[in-house]
């Protein structure tokens, strides 16, 4: 095994994890299931790893950690109606998770450590980071540099490496990637509220953004 994708059903990991498969990269992805209101995307991830013929652990993670901390893991909605220009410079919304890509990262490095992998890939990209400190450049400079002290693979001289292919990309550069692998997209779940069958709620701002995106990759 040679890397680590942390895969979410959503259209920035699986793009990511069509990468590595192109490149033929052996790959365990791991999801997490940590109470998210979202949960068809648990179940997106199933059938992407299926697709790409990929090992796939799916690790719980208690959810009354998170519970009441954002809307994706509380009954309050998702706030939604906003344009694609109010979401870009919103401030942080309700739909933070606190300190969950922290818990993530941890997860995954207790994964390298025990396969002996080097890569951990995140697919954070320019429109994330925009809204989520965990999703920042500086984010992940600062866990790199943990792993760099508090793991048995640095102070053996290879330290697992933080991989965030996407983070300079915006989503129309990710759908167009995405097309050139030919990405199963339909298989993909981006919804922060989606209804109980699965289908998007068209108004929340991850579905706001992928609409653009996909809308602005057919009219180029």
């Amino acid at each position: 095994m040679q890397a680590i994708v942390l895969l979410s059903g959503g259209l920035d990991s699986t793009v990511m994890l069509a990468r590595l498969h192109e490149q033929q990269i052996e790959t365990l992805a791991i999801s997490f299931d940590y109470g998210q209101r979202h949960r068809i995307e648990l179940e997106c991830a199933k059938k992407i790893a299926a697709f790409y013929q990929v090992e796939h652990e799916i690790i719980p993670i208690e959810p009354s950690i998170f519970q009441g901390g954002s809307a994706l893991t509380s009954s309050t909605a998702p706030q939604k109606g906003k344009s694609k220009g109010d979401i870009l410079k919103q401030s942080i919304p309700i739909t933070y998770v606190p300190a969950r890509n922290t818990l993530f990262l941890a997860y995954a490095l207790v994964k390298a450590e025990m396969h002996g992998v080097q890569q951990i890939h995140f697919g954070s990209n320019a429109m994330d980071f925009l809204s989520y400190p965990d999703c920042r450049p500086g984010y992940f400079e600062a866990a790199q540099n943990l792993f760099n002290q508090a793991t048995k693979q640095a102070v053996e001289g290879k330290a697992p490496q933080i991989v965030t292919p996407l983070l300079n990309w915006s989503k129309e550069e990710i759908v167009k990637e995405g097309y050139r692998l030919k990405v199963p997209f339909e298989l993909t779940s981006s919804c922060y509220d989606p209804t109980e069958t699965g289908l998007a709620c068209q108004q929340c701002d991850a579905c706001v953004l992928r609409r653009e995106a996909f809308l602005s990759h057919s009219l180029g």
